[in-house]
């Protein structure tokens, strides 16, 4: 099924058509081989305590920021979930200092 943003089962067209391709596409997808070190822009890594996925970003060598977040937040899982107000307010105020605001 197809959705109006043109993405299949929740996976960009060009990640593949089935859960295997999607897995084999996805692992062209990394920081390796010079590519860490043409990030410039300032850089937000939010880590959940038991994140599953990942443990921060220390190889990231552009301005970085590193938000850590706690079970006692209920914001120790991937992405924060359980506590995604808390984890939107500290984003936007991230934004805000290296951005600045408009308001």
């Amino acid at each position: 099924m197809t959705t109006t943003a043109g993405t299949t089962s929740g996976r960009p067209p060009a990640m593949g058509d089935t859960p295997r391709a999607f897995g084999a596409a996805y692992l062209d997808y990394h920081l390796r081989d010079g590519i860490v070190e043409k990030i410039a822009c300032p850089t937000l890594v939010c880590a959940g305590a038991d994140d599953g996925f990942f443990q921060g970003r220390p190889e990231l060598t552009c301005p970085k920021t590193l938000l850590e977040f706690t079970g006692e937040q209920g914001a120790d899982a991937h992405c924060q979930s359980g506590a995604q107000r808390l984890a939107f307010a500290r984003v936007y105020d991230w934004l805000d200092d290296v951005f600045g605001t408009t308001a």
